[in-house]
């Protein structure tokens, strides 16, 4: 399905209330699954992609209607609830049982020649935490394009930016979370 589809979709779930937004999840459940899985690779069993979406959808559906104006923003606000579920999941596991049960996720940004980092959602919560500090524009950069998986010409797009600053700001960035990661998030 198109965007300007799913564009249509969201308009008609503006006006019909935060029930018509079921379509808007059946037309992108499958990319929305391919999403959860890939950000899930590595990671425990009791978190699959299937719940995760399902709980993304709950999240989305619930209280007040999101204002959503396309496919780009409602992916934006996937991304950001995506996170918000994987680090309360964490959270709970690492509760639940001393130092275990955390998810492990993957920093991939798919930039030829880049080596992934493996670290858990915790540790990348709070390396966001901390590049929000910094700039909260890097840090929407880091969520849409790992938990939302848009492309550099759609964040530009949502961010009202360039694409070449959506660039930068991505591999600053970067740099910036895998300093925070290695050094166990204390700036070591």
């Amino acid at each position: 399905m198109g965007g300007e589809d799913i564009t249509q979709l969201l308009a008609r779930a503006r006006e019909g209330g935060p029930e018509r937004l079921s379509a808007v999840f059946e037309a992108l459940y499958p990319e929305l699954v391919r999403l959860a899985n890939s950000r899930l690779r590595g990671g425990e069993g009791t978190l699959s992609p299937t719940v995760l979406v399902h709980e993304l959808f709950l999240r989305i559906t619930q209280g007040n209607a999101l204002p959503l104006n396309d496919r780009n923003h409602f992916f934006a606000a996937s991304a950001k609830a995506m996170r918000w579920i994987l680090v309360e999941h964490a959270r709970a596991r690492a509760t639940a049982k001393r130092g275990g049960g955390q998810v492990m996720v993957e920093l991939d940004d798919q930039v030829a020649g880049a080596d992934p980092a493996l670290t858990n959602v915790l540790a990348l919560d709070k390396a966001l935490e901390a590049l929000e500090a910094i700039s909260p524009q890097r840090r929407q950069v880091v969520e849409l394009r790992w938990f939302g998986g848009l492309e550099f010409s759609e964040i530009a797009s949502l961010l009202d930016v360039s694409e070449r600053t959506v660039y930068r700001d991505w591999e600053r960035a970067r740099a910036f979370m895998q300093a925070m990661l290695d050094g166990d998030g204390d700036g070591s």
